[in-house]
């Protein structure tokens, strides 16, 4: 299990000729939140386009580098072609509220959670209740519901199904943790 969060950052390194060709700045969604890629930093800010590469071009993410098969995989692509992403889309997964059923506020959604296999949908989410909360309580995990229709991704909220408060459970939050906020 990954944490999108730890990603970020970590350089990118193409398996060739073991050159860097970039860091992680953010994580993109498919329009049913699949893991569709990563999102380098393009080094120029004005462009209206960024270097992406698609999670299946994506060999390792390991602890300290994520490794991608070779340039090649590295392809320009317009910001408006990238909707839904953790952090710089139109739509960020980022600081959403999860929000049950039956209208319970759970928390926002602070780090998401996938698996290493491509196309992976999120299985979980860490919730926090801001600041204060995160060092009096610490953040909350919970899983993604089982069967992915049971979840609503939208543009302002998520909705999960009633019922899944009984599937919080506390995370483990370090200083870096606190620091970034």
């Amino acid at each position: 299990m990954l944490r999108l969060q730890h990603l970020i950052g970590l350089p990118v390194i193409e398996m060739n000729a073991g050159k860097h060709v970039g860091h992680v700045k953010d994580a993109w969604f498919d329009e049913h939140w699949q893991l569709g890629g990563i999102i380098l930093d393009a080094g120029r800010r004005f462009f209206t386009s960024m270097k992406a590469v698609l999670w299946s071009e994506v060999l390792v993410c390991g602890e300290d580098a994520v490794i991608i098969m070779n340039e090649a995989s590295v392809k320009r692509t317009k910001q408006a072609d990238i909707q839904r992403s953790f952090l710089t889309g139109t739509v960020r997964l980022k600081d959403l509220p999860v929000i049950t059923a039956h209208g319970e506020q759970l928390g926002r959604v602070s780090d998401v959670y996938f698996g290493e296999i491509q196309g992976t949908q999120i299985i979980g989410y860490e919730l926090t209740d801001g600041f204060i909360a995160d060092i009096m309580e610490g953040r909350k995990w919970l899983p993604a519901p089982l069967q992915a229709d049971e979840v609503m991704l939208g543009n302002d909220v998520i909705i999960v199904p009633a019922g899944s408060e009984d599937y919080l459970s506390p995370v483990v939050v370090s200083e870096t943790d606190i620091r970034e906020k």
